[in-house]
């Protein structure tokens, strides 16, 4: 019984491993696309590097990057 219990857990890690694997493949390529995507923008903060819009679930988002910390940080 053992056996069946250490076969079932090693293969729940298995698929487990297998599912991180991907979403952190994923999300590297969501960031390599975002970092694409950032356009220079006129309005930008001082130390902003560049900035990106974004349509996700009806929502709109505004992604701005900096290279060094800005000068004020979010509470």
């Amino acid at each position: 019984m053992i056996d069946y219990a250490w076969m079932w857990s090693e293969l729940l890690v298995r698929w487990l491993h297998v599912i991180a694997g991907i979403a952190w493949i994923g999300s590297s390529f969501y960031f390599i696309a975002l970092d694409l995507s950032l356009k220079p923008g006129k309005a930008l903060p001082e130390q902003a590097h560049g900035q990106a819009w974004q349509v996700h679930g009806g929502g709109f988002y505004n992604m701005v990057k900096y290279l060094v910390a800005p000068s004020r940080m979010p509470d």
